[in-house]
């Protein structure tokens, strides 16, 4: 699967808890999207988390390899043993 960058200048502002195995959310486990202008970093603490990306296919994700959603780009995760993570949300901030 091609894996996206993060843009220029694009800085995390917030972050979710840390999800496992039987606490993540549902609306995670199906399709949905990050608003206009926003990007996604979902970072494995531990275990293995498989992500789907429309028009990319799918990818599993483990410490070290971290997801990159692009915004508004519907997307899935399936935790698979042992994942712990988390979603970081970042954008690129306009000038002052």
């Amino acid at each position: 699967m091609s894996v996206p960058s993060f843009p220029a200048g694009a800085r995390a502002y917030q972050r979710t808890a840390t999800f496992g195995v039987d606490d993540t959310p549902e609306a995670l486990r199906k399709a949905h999207t990050t608003k206009p202008g926003v990007w996604g970093r979902i970072v494995v603490e531990s275990g293995a988390l498989e992500l789907r990306v429309d028009g990319r296919g799918s990818q599993v994700l483990a410490p070290g390899t971290d997801g990159v959603i692009e915004p508004e780009v519907p997307h899935e995760v399936t935790p698979l043993d042992g994942a712990r993570f988390y979603v970081e949300f970042l954008r690129v901030e306009g000038p002052a």
